[in-house]
C-alpha cells in the first residue's frame, strides 16, 4: 500500500471516530437536559398542587366563618320567606364545607389533592375532626328545628356549640394551613437545590466533553483541514494552465457567437465587394428584402430593389463612395411594391493588402418616416383649419362692426336725430308774445333735451363707458349691470366678493368688460334669463369673473360643433378674446337649469 493510500485510510478511520465521539457527546447532553426538564416539570406540577391545597385550606376557614354567621342570622330571623332563604343558603354552605374538608382529608385525584399525607398533617386532621363533626351535627339539628319551628331553647344551645367549636376549628385549621405552607416551602427549597445540582452536573459533563472530545477533535480537524488545503493547492497548481487556456478558448467562442447572433438577428447588414457583388447578407436583412442568398445571385442594388432607376442610384453611390464611405437615407421599393426607407451606412474595410470590401449597416426607418409624414400632414391640416377659422372670425368681426355702426347710426338717426329735429321745430315755433304757450313749449323743450342727453349717453355708453377709463373695471361692470337691469327690467346683480379695487392695463380692462358684456347679452338674448348674477373675486395672481343665469341652458358640445351658427361663433369669439389677454374661459351649462361662464385672467 502506498503512503497516500495509508494516509487516506487513516483519515477515514479518524473521521469515523470523530463522528462517534460527537454523537456520544450530543446524546449525553440531550439525556441530561431531558432528565432535568422532567424533574423540573414534576416539581412544578407538585408546587401547583400545593398552592391549590393552601388556597382551599384557607377557603375552609372562610366557609366555617360564613356558616357561623349565617346560623346567627337565621337564629334571629322571624320572616318566613327570609328564613327559608337563609336555610337554603346555610345548606349550600354546609354542603360545600363538608365536601372540601373531605377532599382535603381523604385526597382527590381530579383536584390534585394527595391521598397520602405527612405524619404531622394526619395528626392535625385527626385533632380537628371532633370539632368539625360537632359543627356539622349542631348545624344539621339547628336547621331541622328551624324548618319545624320548634325547640327554640335547644337551638340556642346548638348555636352556642357551633360558636365554641368554630373558634377551635379556626385555630386548628390555621395550623393545617401553616403546615401545608411549610411543606410547600420545603419542596421549593428541595427543587432549587436539585436544579443547582443538575446545573453543576451539566457543566461538569460539558467540561469533560470539552477536555476529552471537543478539544482533541478540534486538533484532529485542524490537521485534516491543513492536509486538504495542501492537496488543494497542489491540484490548483497542476490545473492552472489548462484552466486558463480553456477559459480563453470558451470566451473567444462566446464572443464570436454573440457577435454573430447580434449581426444576424439584430442588425440589417451585409458585406459587399467593390464591384457590388454580395459576399454575405445577414438573416434579418434577407427576410426584410425577401431575398434568398442560396437560390439567387444578384448585386447589392438588385437585392435592395427591383426598380431599375433606384438600382442605378445605388450603384452610383457604391462606385463613388467605396473608398471614403457614405451615410444617408434611401427610399426604395420592395418586391411587393411598397415604399421602404433605410438609414444606410457604408464603411470600407481592408481585409488584406490590396484587398478590401464594404460593410453595409442599415436601419429600417419606414415607420418613423410614415409618422413624420403623418405629423406634417396633420400640421398642414391644422394650419389650414386655423386659417379658415380666422377668416370666419375676421368676417364675423367685420360684420359685427358693420352691424354695430348701423345700429349706432339708426339710434342717432331714429332717436337723437328725430329728437333734435323736433327740438329745432319747437324752438322755431315759440312765440314770445304769447307767454303762456311759450312757457309750455319751454317745459316741453326741457323734457326733450333730457331725452336727447339720455340717448347720447346710452349711445356713448355702448361705445366706451366713461367709468372704465375713469374708475376701472369694477365700477364699469357695476354700472353695466345697473344700466342693463334698468333697460331690460331683468334682475341683474353684481357682487365684488373680495373687494377688488386695483387698476389693470387698459387693453385688459376693455377685453374683460367686453367679455362680461357679451356673456350678459347672451344670457338675455338666447337663454331668456330673468335673473343674472355677476361675481368678481381675486387672488394674488388671478382675477376671476363668474356670470350665472337661470336661463334655459344649452348643450356645450353641440353648440361648439356648430361653428357657423350665431351662438357657436359667440363662444368662439369669447375664447379668442380671452386668449388675447392670456386668460382662460370655462363653460358649464345644464339644459333647462341655467349656465355659468367663468373668466380667469392673470393679474
Amino acid at each position: 500500500m502506498t503512503k497516500s493510500a495509508k494516509g487516506s485510510s487513516i483519515d477515514t478511520i479518524s473521521f469515523k471516530n470523530l463522528r462517534r465521539l460527537y454523537l456520544f457527546a450530543l446524546l449525553t447532553i440531550a439525556i441530561t437536559v431531558l432528565l432535568s426538564q422532567l424533574l423540573i416539570q414534576y416539581n412544578l406540577n407538585s408546587q401547583l398542587s400545593d398552592s391549590r391545597i393552601i388556597n382551599i385550606s384557607g377557603k375552609q376557614r372562610m366557609l366555617s366563618q360564613k356558616l357561623t354567621k349565617e346560623v346567627l342570622i337565621l337564629n334571629f330571623v322571624t320572616d318566613t320567606a327570609k328564613k327559608n332563604e337563609e336555610i337554603t343558603s346555610i345548606e349550600e354552605t354546609l354542603s360545600l364545607w363538608k365536601t372540601t374538608h373531605f377532599n382535603l382529608e381523604k385526597g382527590n385525584d381530579s383536584l390534585g389533592f394527595p391521598k397520602e399525607k405527612s405524619k404531622t398533617l394526619s395528626v392535625l386532621f385527626k385533632a380537628i375532626k371532633p370539632n368539625f363533626d360537632s359543627i356539622v351535627n349542631a348545624t344539621t339539628f339547628f336547621l331541622e328545628n328551624k324548618k319545624l319551628n320548634a325547640k327554640e331553647s335547644e337551638n340556642q344551645k346548638l348555636v352556642q356549640a357551633i360558636l365554641e367549636n368554630q373558634v377551635v376549628f379556626l385555630s386548628k385549621m390555621n395550623q393545617i394551613v401553616d403546615e401545608y405552607d411549610k411543606e410547600a416551602l420545603e419542596k421549593v427549597t428541595l427543587q432549587s437545590k436539585t436544579e443547582y445540582a443538575i446545573l453543576v452536573f451539566t457543566l461538569f459533563v460539558l467540561l469533560l466533553e470539552f477536555l476529552f472530545i471537543f478539544k482533541p477533535t478540534n486538533q484532529k480537524v485542524e490537521k485534516l483541514i491543513s492536509k486538504l488545503l495542501s492537496s488543494e493547492k497542489k491540484a490548483l497548481k497542476l490545473a492552472y494552465n489548462t484552466e486558463i487556456i480553456s477559459e480563453i478558448k470558451e470566451n473567444s467562442v462566446k464572443e464570436l457567437k454573440s457577435l454573430n447572433y447580434a449581426m444576424e438577428n439584430t442588425l440589417l447588414y451585409c458585406r459587399v465587394a467593390p464591384d457590388g457583388t454580395v459576399i454575405h447578407i445577414g438573416e434579418k436583412f434577407s427576410k426584410l428584402l425577401q431575398y434568398n442568398p442560396f437560390i439567387s445571385d444578384k448585386t447589392f442594388s438588385q437585392v435592395l430593389t427591383p426598380i431599375e432607376k433606384e438600382q442605378i442610384v445605388i450603384d452610383r453611390i457604391l462606385a463613388e463612395k467605396q473608398r471614403s464611405g457614405w451615410q444617408g437615407e434611401l427610399n426604395i421599393t420592395n418586391r411587393d411594391g411598397e415604399s421602404l426607407w433605410l438609414d444606410l451606412s457604408m464603411v470600407p474595410v481592408t481585409i488584406k493588402k490590396e484587398e478590401s470590401e464594404l460593410l453595409i449597416i442599415c436601419f429600417d426607418i419606414t415607420e418613423r418616416k410614415k409618422a413624420e409624414q403623418e405629423v406634417e400632414r396633420l400640421n398642414t391640416e391644422n394650419v389650414t383649419d386655423k386659417i379658415n377659422q380666422q377668416k370666419i372670425i375676421s368676417s364675423k368681426i367685420v360684420e359685427n362692426q358693420e352691424n354695430e355702426q348701423n345700429r349706432i347710426a339708426r339710434e342717432i338717426h331714429d332717436g337723437i336725430g328725430q329728437m333734435l329735429t323736433g327740438l329745432k321745430f319747437s324752438l322755431e315755433s315759440i312765440n314770445l308774445d304769447d307767454k303762456e304757450k311759450a312757457a309750455q313749449k319751454i317745459e316741453y323743450l326741457k323734457k326733450l333735451s333730457l331725452d336727447i342727453i339720455k340717448g347720447v349717453r346710452t349711445a356713448t355708453f355702448n361705445l366706451m363707458p366713461p367709468e372704465l377709463s375713469d374708475h376701472g373695471i369694477v365700477s364699469s361692470i357695476a354700472k353695466l349691470t345697473q344700466e342693463l337691469s334698468k333697460l331690460t327690467g331683468k334682475n341683474i346683480l353684481f357682487y365684488n366678493k373680495t373687494h377688488f379695487d386695483k387698476r389693470l392695463d387698459s387693453l385688459i380692462e376693455i377685453n374683460i368688460y367686453r367679455l362680461t358684456q357679451e356673456a350678459i347679452n347672451n344670457a338675455l338674448k338666447y337663454a331668456e334669463s330673468s335673473h343674472i348674477i355677476v361675481q368678481l373675486s381675486h387672488s394674488n395672481s388671478i382675477l376671476s369673473i363668474t356670470i350665472d343665469d337661470n336661463g334655459k341652458g344649452f348643450d356645450i358640445t353641440t353648440v361648439e360643433k356648430k361653428r357657423d351658427s350665431e351662438s357657436g361663433m359667440g363662444l368662439l369669439f369669447m375664447k379668442e378674446r380671452i386668449q388675447y389677454i392670456n386668460g382662460r374661459i370655462f363653460f358649464n351649462s345644464i339644459p333647462g337649469e341655467g349656465t355659468r361662464i367663468t373668466f380667469n385672467i392673470p393679474i
